[in-house]
């Protein structure tokens, strides 16, 4: 019953879309049966079509079908691979903006969580200040007179985001059933990605802990201030955080009429967006100008941690040695840590590939460097995915969709910003430290540590291949569950003992030859 539900809220959702005639990219107009066209055309009959272009109508069509359907535009909005200029400009435009609810269900809201003595925790109050689709932000104070910021879920939001996410994942199955050349986009995958942040955001509890981690590590970074949650106010359905008191970097005027120093805060956005993710690993993946604010002290405050995107230290590292490939022109070794990666499947040529890596980059060079846009060339560089059959990279769609972000909103405030000088600094030292004589002896020590566990688990291999021996010579060969289950375990050891040995050797090698060398 509920596939079927799911099946009709789907149908209902593609009628949406079709009125707005933004059902089929032109792209794939050509790929879809006759039958899903004539769906458009009798869902439009007797109706005009809405203004705007296509990429305006979809993003408008999107806003009609609530929450989720809002969070998958805006993650298409990273995908220039699939989608025409035209489209990604029209969605961007979404910003999640919805009339607030009443301050009559905010309240009750206060008052299922803490009780009916609520105002003993909040001797204020505020109406909303701001209004998205999933939750809602009011101004309050505390009993110690302390001012923050209170986000409240919408009512009944979870039961519809729950629904929109199967309704969602069938279409995404029945895609890639219909459309096998749908696969390489992998809209299964796409879909759970989407799927993974709307959930993450139905706990405000998870918000928090993301809010605290990222206000730690911003005590490192220069010039990024985040507000910290007040965990004794926190629930399931509430926030509370820190008050911000700056400028929101949507209200320009106020912006350059106050001291703020436009052209340092514009390289503040993307310098500390990649020390988050280079060093750290973890980011705020959701940076519009509406979360974030402008302080007095012409430091950036960051709000709003419902999106938030990690990188683990493999990617990090291709990551880092792509940029820094353009940074240098050397196209062959940002081919090579494609391979490595896994992003290229070996049966493409890396010199074929670095080829291609050519034409993305060198029109870029020779521009002045304001000209250049280093959150559009990683765009590109994923626009040649269909020739290398490069799949979705799940861990890096947060990471594009955020690079363009601060970069739209540092030019913004400074036409002029300089992307490039403003993030080069912090790649080099990354390739420094990492690659360098630090990042190699961190290596070895990494290295020794997993020969240790290898050698502790050393006995016990042992013991089990004399086991399976033994067993085998007194009772045959047998391919039972239990019996596969040991020799899966004991391969696993195997492998990992085989490797420490590998390892062992390789470290003596180099040992010797430090050795001949001094």
């Amino acid at each position: 019953m509920s596939k079927l539900t799911s099946f009709f809220r789907l149908i209902g959702a593609g009628f949406v879309l079709a009125r707005y005639d933004a059902l089929v990219p032109p792209t794939f107009s050509g790929l879809v049966p006759s039958s899903l066209r004539l769906v458009g055309f009798i869902s439009r009959f007797g109706r005009s079509i809405p203004v705007g272009n296509r990429g305006e109508r979809l993003a408008r069509a999107l806003e009609r079908l609530g929450p989720s359907y809002v969070k998958l535009g805006q993650f298409l909005a990273t995908r220039s691979d699939i989608l025409s200029r035209e489209t990604i400009e029209g969605l961007s435009t979404l910003k999640d903006q919805m009339e607030p609810f009443s301050q009559e269900q905010a309240t009750a809201i206060l008052a299922e969580e803490f009780g009916e003595n609520w105002q003993e925790l909040f001797i204020e109050f505020g109406p909303a200040i701001a209004a998205a689709s999933v939750a809602q932000v009011h101004k309050a104070s505390t009993r110690n007179n302390k001012q923050i910021a209170v986000k409240l879920l919408r009512p009944g939001i979870r039961d519809r985001v729950f629904k929109d996410i199967e309704s969602l994942e069938l279409g995404a199955r029945l895609l890639e059933r219909w459309l096998p050349s749908s696969r390489r986009l992998e809209p299964v995958r796409f879909v759970a990605t989407v799927a993974r942040s709307l959930l993450l955001e139905m706990d405000l509890r998870m918000e928090a802990a993301a809010c605290s981690e990222l206000g730690e590590i911003a005590e490192d970074i220069k010039g990024v201030c985040i507000p910290q949650p007040d965990w004794e106010l926190t629930r399931e359905h509430i926030l509370a955080i820190d008050w911000v008191d700056g400028i929101a970097l949507t209200n320009v005027q106020e912006l350059q009429a106050s001291q703020t120093d436009m052209v340092e805060l514009a390289k503040i956005i993307p310098a500390s967006f990649l020390d988050f993710a280079l060093n750290h690993g973890v980011f705020h993946a959701d940076q519009h100008e509406g979360n974030m604010f402008a302080l007095a002290d012409n430091r950036l405050a960051l709000v709003d941690f419902g999106i938030v995107g990690r990188i683990g230290p493999a990617q990090r590292r291709y990551l880092a040695e792509i940029l820094y490939g353009f940074l240098k022109r050397d196209y062959r070794r940002i081919a090579e840590v494609h391979f490595e990666a896994g992003y290229v499947p070996k049966t493409h040529l890396v010199d074929d590939f670095a080829q291609a890596l050519r034409a993305v980059g060198e029109p870029v060079f020779g521009k002045r460097a304001s000209d250049v846009s280093m959150g559009r060339l990683l765009l590109q560089l994923f626009t040649i995915t269909a020739r290398f059959e490069m799949h979705l990279r799940p861990e890096l769609v947060l990471l594009q969709k955020t690079m363009v972000q601060v970069e739209g909103v540092a030019r913004s405030l400074d036409p002029d910003h300089d992307l490039w000088g403003a993030t080069a600094p912090i790649i080099e030292e990354w390739i420094k430290r990492e690659l360098g004589p630090e990042g190699q002896l961190n290596e070895i020590a990494d290295d020794l540590m997993d020969l240790r566990d290898a050698v502790r688990e050393l006995p016990a291999a042992l013991h089990n291949m004399a086991e399976i021996v033994r067993q085998t010579s007194e009772r045959g060969f047998a391919l039972d569950d239990d019996s596969l289950k040991r020799m899966s375990r004991w391969q696993a050891r195997a492998h990992r003992v085989r490797d420490a040995f590998v390892v062992a050797a390789a470290l003596v090698t180099g040992l010797a030859a430090l050795k001949w060398l001094l």
